[in-house]
């Protein structure tokens, strides 16, 4: 077994809540009183471009929530994008000490790997202080391709630097796991911060 050089975290289901998944849609646009078919009868056409980085978040929701078939809104977008950012929450705070304790044994080049538009995961990164963890993010919103396409696994383990098999991706998606094997890199579906710790160990990485 190859030793491990880099790790990469998904983010969304792992150390935070989903950036806007269909509950999170449901919560805020009912509560905003938007017809919930009409905007997801666009939402896929449109998140195709914005989860990519190939569209902005106020054209993602001209072409969904603002679009001009939909009768005016009482809200602004401002309005809209501040509940948006408000379904972000820690998921896992057991995972940060992880997080935490692989970086401070500086062994490990550690990055995200995650599907996000731009502006969601800049909002993430910041507001729940990511940035420092990591040496680098792997992002669709930068790349402009998704999990789980091969050209974002593929773009990681170029960045990173070191062979496929020396690197290790963390996701709580069996299919973005099973992508990323594929490839020739390691991988861990994550089920709960016990269970992680424990599926490190089996890699040869103490996280405790």
């Amino acid at each position: 077994m190859s030793e491990i050089k880099a790790i990469f975290w998904d983010i969304g289901g792992v150390l935070l809540t989903n950036g806007w998944d269909r509950n999170q849609r449901c919560r805020v646009l009912s509560s905003m009183k938007v017809d919930l078919a009409d905007y997801e009868s666009r939402h896929d056409a449109a998140n195709f471009f914005w989860d990519r980085g190939l569209s902005t978040a106020q054209e993602f929701f001209r072409k969904t929530v603002f679009h001009p078939d939909q009768p005016s809104h009482s809200f602004s977008y401002d309005e809209l994008w501040a509940l948006v950012c408000g379904e972000s929450k820690i998921l896992h705070l057991d995972c940060f000490k992880i997080l935490a304790a692989l970086q401070a044994q500086g062994k490990y080049k550690l990055a995200t790997l995650n599907n996000e538009s731009r502006e969601l995961n800049e909002y993430r990164l910041n507001t729940f202080q990511l940035r420092p963890y990591f040496d680098f993010f792997i992002c669709s919103g930068y790349v402009h391709e998704m999990k789980p396409h091969p050209n974002i696994y593929r773009a990681a383990v170029e960045i990173s630097g070191f062979a496929p098999q020396q690197t290790l991706f963390i996701d709580d998606k069996q299919e973005n796991c099973t992508a990323a094997v594929s490839l020739g890199m390691n991988a861990i579906r994550f089920e709960s911060p016990a269970q992680l710790t424990f599926d490190l160990a089996q890699h040869g990485i103490q996280a405790a």
